[in-house]
């Protein structure tokens, strides 16, 4: 007869065998499994490698020719501003190594910096779109037409393009001296801007930004930017929107410039203003302003050139 205990050994013994033939099967396939893996990191550690030796190649290459453009930057850009003058706005967010070295080369190609103004982080604030739409509106110059446009970037760009901008055909200046210290003092007062000391008109004007817009509201800040650019100039002789090449992103002041085809017949970008070669780029942007030309240049997807003068090269 056939007794309890004689049940109980035979499941445990069915238990421990299924038990042990888990174990030796899984032992087994994770061997395999394991040195599969393995093989995979050490083809992905040499991609890795490639990689990273492809790219500290490349800017090696980049460096080298950065500064070879530095070296001959003050060659190719003398005279291009001669007896010329230049203000130069910047964003809260423009490097001050990059203004310092535009400002530099602005006098290498022969033209004088009248003064600099940077724009506050309210200034693009749409929150403060109003306030600063009313503060504009109120410093209009006496004779000044202003655009019907009620887009506080596009005002602000009119105020700042007749009072810091010089005539385009008589280079004469398009508002009185109280107007200009008006207009800079009620911006100043309402957190707006930030001018230098002793500011005073100019026949060119480069606005200099950093990159792309980020968090809420991004986009309508590259836009008053871009439409604040664009006015002004359309306001003198002759203006250069800047930036680093995050600028000339969707939510950047470039990339908003260039999506907008009625601004880019007028205005020229520059989406590596934080080269020596962008920067060499942005003077002779400048220069062809003078000539009543205008251009995308840079290394973007959306520029046409990486300098005015220089066949494009698959952009």
């Amino acid at each position: 007869m056939i007794s309890l205990r004689y049940h109980i050994v035979s499941i445990t013994a069915c238990f421990l065998a299924l038990a042990v033939g888990v174990v030796l099967g899984s032992t087994a396939l994770n061997g395999s499994l394991l040195s599969g893996l393995a093989d995979q990191k050490k083809d992905l550690g040499t991609q890795v490698a490639d990689l990273e030796a492809q790219r500290n190649s490349l800017n090696a290459r980049l460096s080298d020719a950065d500064a070879f453009a530095g070296t001959m930057g003050p060659k190719v850009v003398a005279g291009a501003l001669d007896k010329r003058s230049v203000v130069i706005v910047t964003t809260q967010d423009a490097r001050p190594a990059d203004r310092d070295a535009l400002k530099k080369l602005v006098g290498q190609a022969g033209a004088s910096v009248t003064g600099e103004l940077q724009l506050t982080n309210a200034f693009t604030d749409p929150a403060k779109a109003d306030q600063l739409r009313d503060v504009v509106t109120r410093l209009q110059p006496a004779g000044a037409k202003f655009p019907t446009a009620g887009d506080s970037g596009t005002l602000a760009g009119a105020l700042l393009g007749s009072t810091l901008l010089l005539d385009k055909a008589s280079a004469k200046p398009q508002s009185s001296g109280d107007e200009l210290a008006a207009a800079l003092g009620g911006l100043t007062d309402g957190g707006f801007v930030k001018p230098s000391q002793g500011v005073q008109p100019a026949q060119l004007a480069i606005v200099l930004t950093g990159a792309q817009q980020t968090g809420d509201g991004a986009g309508d800040r590259a836009a008053t930017i871009a439409r604040f650019a664009a006015q002004m100039d359309r306001s003198g002789a002759g203006t250069v929107l800047a930036g680093d090449p995050g600028s000339a992103g969707g939510s950047g002041p470039i990339g908003v410039v260039r999506a907008d085809t009625s601004a880019t017949s007028i205005l020229s970008t520059v989406d590596n203003a934080d080269s020596a070669a962008g920067r060499v780029a942005t003077i002779l942007a400048l220069q062809e302003q003078l000539n009543g030309g205008s251009g995308r240049y840079g290394i973007a997807g959306n520029a046409q050139a990486i300098a005015p003068g220089v066949a494009a090269s698959g952009n």
